[in-house]
């Protein structure tokens, strides 16, 4: 990454495939198993019934395949961020997916929340579960360094 600066260094980013993709899954199988747990509580907030999502929900690969690969955009975005900032580590990983949530997810499920006016409760499970699913992402992407 060139900055312009004589005498800067370059930081260099070296992405594991295979970490991401397993950060990915990992995200992936805690979303089913939070959606699963908060599975009321995310139908009242959205203001639906399993009967209307029955009906009226899309090709179900097409859903589970959107969620995979954003969880793998998410795991490598955490991946570059957490290399370009300090030590590649399992703790590391953590703080910058907690970080990156707070600065990006968060923020920007409230605003819509906000102006949507939908309840505490919806932003709780939904901005919740990314909490964690960002956290599990950081560390395995952190902690699993290329060799």
């Amino acid at each position: 990454m060139a900055t312009g600066f004589p005498g800067a260094q370059t930081a260099r980013v070296r992405q594991n495939y295979l970490a991401i993709l397993v950060a990915a899954i990992a995200c992936f199988l805690l979303e089913a198993g939070w959606y699963s747990a908060f599975y009321q509580a995310w139908l009242n907030g959205i203001g639906r019934t399993n009967e209307w999502l029955m009906q009226n929900s899309p090709n179900r690969a097409l859903q589970f395949g959107a969620a995979l690969v954003s969880g793998a955009v998410m795991a490598t975005a955490i991946s570059c961020v957490t290399q370009l900032t300090g030590p590649q580590t399992a703790w590391r990983g953590i703080k910058v997916g907690a970080l990156l949530w707070l600065g990006f997810e968060l923020t920007a499920w409230s605003t819509e929340y906000v102006f949507e006016v939908r309840p505490f409760s919806l932003l709780a499970v939904n901005a919740g579960f990314w909490l964690f699913g960002m956290m599990i992402m950081g560390a395995i992407v952190g902690g699993w360094k290329k060799k």
